[in-house]
């Protein structure tokens, strides 16, 4: 599957406001909501993104087809980091520990940050990095017959 990538800076954008909400109201129920957000495209696919559904509907019939389409699997593996985070987050608000909540909330503002300001999608470029790791493990193992 391919994906617009203008897409993916709209909902780092909107992920970023939600992140900076949930660090200055401590809200550990929106950074949850923000982490099912995070669950949909990493379980089911980018394509059932609820900010992509936005991007779709509302602002890509304005701005037209985009020059380039870019591979998903990148775009989805980044989508599991920030639920990993956004996870972390939740635990450590609803359970007092509020320096992990900050914490786990302030890494996936990093992220999404960087991505809807620069371009610089960071679990993008882990994802590679990643396979090719796993990739040396699992061939590693394998014996020679």
């Amino acid at each position: 599957m391919q994906v617009d990538p203008r897409g993916q800076r709209l909902a780092a954008a909107i992920t970023t406001i939600v992140l900076i909400a949930v660090l200055v109201t401590g809200n550990w129920v929106l950074l949850a909501v923000q982490a099912v957000i995070f669950a949909i495209p990493t379980f089911l696919g980018l394509g059932y993104a609820p900010y992509g559904l936005v991007f779709r509907t509302l602002v890509r019939p304005r701005i037209g087809p985009p020059a380039e389409l870019e591979d998903a699997a990148p775009p989805r593996f980044a989508q599991a980091v920030g639920l990993g985070f956004a996870l972390a987050g939740t635990i450590g608000y609803a359970l007092g520990l509020t320096w992990l909540g900050i914490g786990a909330t302030a890494f996936a503002l990093g992220a999404a940050f960087l991505n809807a300001a620069f371009g610089f999608c960071l679990g993008c470029e882990m994802y590679p990095l990643i396979r090719r790791i796993t990739t040396k493990i699992r061939s590693d193992r394998e014996v020679p017959a």
